[in-house]
């Protein structure tokens, strides 16, 4: 699998490098994220600006990433070419989903959320 990881103090950007999400990337991909959220990242954006297609095994990965981010922190999907975001939409995922166009605007997403945690900490 071919992918790239910028790790930041707030958030990882993971940029898979492959035509297809599917079976035969899904589950090293699911290692990944375990190993990430083992690791304390704490917030994760998974950009897929170079995937085409997703199957099955693809979304079982995505929402794996999306159950171990939940909660205290963000899992942002970003870059989905119109193919993968219409298969997301049919799948009605994307009211699961945090589904944002850009690396930017995700990582602005990200920021804010923080900063709303950070307020919101030390107003209790």
């Amino acid at each position: 699998m071919k992918y790239t990881v910028d790790k930041k103090d707030r958030y990882t950007t993971i940029t898979l490098n492959e035509n297809n999400l599917n079976s035969v990337l899904a589950p090293d991909l699911k290692s990944k994220f375990i190993v990430f959220c083992n690791e304390g990242t704490k917030n994760l954006i998974l950009d897929l600006s170079h995937v085409k297609y997703v199957d099955s095994s693809g979304l079982s990965a995505i929402l794996t990433a999306n159950r171990l981010w939940k909660g205290e922190s963000s899992f942002i999907l970003t870059g989905l070419h119109p193919s993968v975001k219409k298969l997301i939409q049919i799948s009605k995922l994307d009211a699961v989903l945090t589904i944002i166009p850009t690396l930017s605007e995700s990582v602005d997403y990200i920021m804010m959320g923080e900063l709303e945690r950070d307020l919101n900490r030390e107003e209790e």
